[in-house]
């Protein structure tokens, strides 16, 4: 269960507010803080790469307006998020910019991770970050979310994260240490170390939030280790109170591991192949076969014919000369673009496009192989 977070290449860590924010005083924790991003600057020293999904903006935001306690309007929570993103931010940028590490601030709203051109657009920021050894610290824009949009809780919202980004692991950082089959203040309640299969049982055993600085809680949670597991991530709820909550979860320190059954880039492959229904097509010739058969991306250069309506984001097929299925992935462009640049070198999209689109077509990572 250790070498769950220990060995993952890429990880999302989500903090709620009640470990970032002082109970007496509403505010930062600093020292909880310092801690925790030690950890995160070791993690990211052995190569691994790190996320971090940040509650607590509307919690030091309410402190910094005097707003009371109890449940805000949705005007008065998005106000408090506009104040306190700014200091939890400058937080974290301080904090990383001291072990070496950039940062940055990305926000979202459920149609980034639904829709799927926002969907490419988040997705390929991220994975830019993440190549040039940046943090990116995500959060809910609360700014501009409605009731009707909001995710509700940054559990689920670090699960489509994980879940769009192929993460290997996701850890839920809170005031709990995993799953019980009671509310653990009940007499005969057992914590549960390991969840293979998220049934009804399981879901009968989450409990609600229990704290007004939090939004989430063990539905929410059990809800996200679905999504993730789905994705192909393994998952953990763990108790972030102490000092290095990371480094005490490598030593074995009680949590609840929600286990995936299959691998990140297996499960991508099968939602592109069998979940989105193609809206055109296109034909490449014998080099470009060639190409994507040993696992290369589809460049404009390969493609001989274009057909059917389609947006960027969108899922084609695409086929050899003979009008073989050999492949299936989402487009980088519309088709209006795909016409333009076909048959044409990457180095060329600029000049025939107006703007300096992206080289590949269709990216590896967003295509597979159709079996023979």
């Amino acid at each position: 269960m250790i070498a769950r977070l220990s060995n993952a290449q890429r990880v999302v860590v989500k903090i709620g507010s009640a470990l970032l924010t002082e109970k007496e005083t509403g505010k930062l924790n600093r020292t909880w803080l310092h801690a925790f991003i030690e950890d995160v600057a070791t993690m990211r020293a052995r190569g691994q790469e790190m996320l971090i999904v940040s509650s607590g903006s509307i919690a030091l935001g309410r402190r910094a307006l005097g707003l009371p306690s109890g449940k805000l309007k949705l005007e008065e929570s998005q106000a408090a998020a506009a104040v306190g993103q700014i200091s939890l931010a400058h937080a974290y940028q301080e904090i990383l910019s001291a072990y070496g590490r950039n940062c940055a601030q990305i926000l979202l709203t459920l149609d980034d991770t639904e829709e799927r051109r926002r969907y490419l657009n988040a997705r390929s920021t991220l994975n830019t970050l993440l190549r040039f050894g940046a943090v990116p610290v995500i959060n809910e824009n609360d700014t501009v979310a409605t009731s009707e949009i909001r995710y509700g809780d940054n559990d689920r919202l670090a699960a489509r994260v994980a879940s769009m980004i192929s993460a290997d692991c996701l850890v839920l950082l809170s005031d709990v240490d995993g799953l019980y089959t009671a509310p653990p203040s009940e007499p005969g309640a057992t914590h549960i170390p390991e969840v293979a299969d998220i049934t009804p049982e399981i879901m009968g055993m989450a409990g609600d939030a229990a704290s007004e600085m939090s939004r989430g809680g063990m539905k929410t949670k059990v809800a996200a280790a679905r999504i993730a597991t789905e994705g192909g991530c393994n998952m953990a709820i763990a108790n972030g109170r102490t000092l290095h909550p990371l480094r005490a979860l490598e030593d074995g320190a009680r949590c609840t591991w929600f286990t995936a059954r299959t691998s990140p880039v297996a499960s991508r492959k099968r939602w592109i192949s069998g979940s989105l229904k193609t809206m055109g097509s296109i034909t490449v010739d014998a080099g470009a076969v060639n190409a994507l058969r040993h696992g290369r991306s589809l460049l404009p250069a390969g493609i001989t014919a274009v057909d059917g309506r389609f947006e960027r984001g969108d899922a084609l097929s695409i086929l050899d000369e003979s009008g073989v299925e050999i492949a299936r992935g989402l487009s980088a462009y519309s088709s209006e673009d795909a016409q333009r640049i076909k048959g044409h070198n990457s180095s060329e999209i600029e000049e025939l496009l107006g703007f300096a689109g992206r080289a590949e077509m269709v990216h590896r990572d967003d295509l597979v192989m159709m079996k023979a």
